[in-house]
């Protein structure tokens, strides 16, 4: 079974390189891990990101990242689900990996009625046409690591000076913009209990 750590608000920088040391001294035998997270305003950009996409930074940090996928933020009320997993042990693919994460957090908001759906041509979870969660994935010596960003009760404001994911004018939406529920920890659980059978 998956491991679940709730780390609470932590630094971005900090907590990429923990999931290096994981990843380069982790075993075929140790387990998976979860860590579900916040962190503080932070811009990154991924491997293939055109540093284009990145409007009016401002005050706020721009990290480069080894992860895949384009420009994104984070900040607190954002839920972050790292998913660090040996992905041949579990049995998934890189697609079926996304498609799972992308259906927990369909499966997670559904319980709030909220009916979200993902799309092939775009990596993430949407209501209508608002995306609610990113998703961005690095596999290193066979095992994953980076995750999801679910969107819960945050300032949507700093989307508005990138290009999110590399889209010109995508809107951003959130937990309780759509009548969801406002407490991370209660969706910090729900998407854990979703998450855990991953690796099932």
């Amino acid at each position: 079974m998956i491991q679940i750590h709730q780390l609470g608000l932590v630094d971005y920088v900090t907590t990429l390189a923990s999931m290096n040391e994981f990843t380069d001294r982790r075993s075929a035998d140790t387990p998976d891990e979860l860590w579900l997270l916040e962190h503080a305003p932070v811009f990154t950009l991924g491997l293939a990101a055109k540093r284009s996409h990145l409007l009016a930074p401002g005050e706020i940090p721009v990290v480069q990242v080894d992860r895949g996928g384009q420009v994104t933020y984070h900040g607190p009320g954002q839920l972050i689900a790292y998913t660090l997993i040996d992905l041949k042990r579990a049995g998934l693919t890189v697609r079926s990996l996304v498609s799972a994460l992308e259906n927990a957090v369909i499966n997670t908001v559904a319980e709030y009625g909220i009916e979200a759906r993902n799309r092939r041509e775009a990596p993430g979870v949407y209501v209508g046409e608002a995306k609610l969660a990113s998703i961005g994935l690095r596999i290193r010596r066979g095992c994953s690591y980076h995750g999801l960003a679910l969107n819960v009760d945050m300032d949507l404001t700093p989307f508005t000076r990138i290009n999110p994911c590399g889209f010109a004018g995508m809107q951003m939406t959130q937990l309780t913009s759509l009548g969801g529920p406002d407490d991370l920890s209660q969706v910090a659980n729900d998407l854990g209990h979703q998450l855990q059978q991953l690796t099932g």
